[in-house]
């Protein structure tokens, strides 16, 4: 594939800016003090629920990171590009869109 090296380069900056986030993000799902004395309860709610957020951004982030890290693993073992169902070319545009990508169209459609 002509553009390998342009998805490489791609999914490297694209894992750089998540672990780049997650260093700044660890502290925001840390866990919330309960001091009644201190909070009221609707800024109690508020720090539950940012807390909540938090830790599912942080979730979808190691995610997006576990799949970036396949992505690569596929590019040096020359797979990278080819649907693991169907073993056929992904498009380049489906490529652009979500570069960790693992299936053709047809095999995401019949899949969901």
């Amino acid at each position: 594939m002509q553009e390998l090296d342009s998805f490489r380069s791609l999914l490297c900056a694209r894992r750089a800016e998540l672990e780049s986030v997650a260093e700044g993000a660890d502290a925001a799902g840390a866990t919330v003090e309960l001091d009644q004395s201190r909070v009221g309860r609707l800024s109690r709610m508020d720090a539950l629920q940012a807390q909540a957020m938090a830790q599912e951004s942080g979730r979808r982030r190691r995610l997006e990171l576990q799949r970036i890290s396949a992505a690569l693993a596929r590019i040096d073992a020359g797979e990278y590009g080819y649907c693991l169902r169907c073993d056929e070319p992904i498009t380049v545009a489906r490529l652009h869109v979500d570069l960790s990508a693992t299936l053709c169209i047809t095999c995401a459609h019949a899949a969901s």
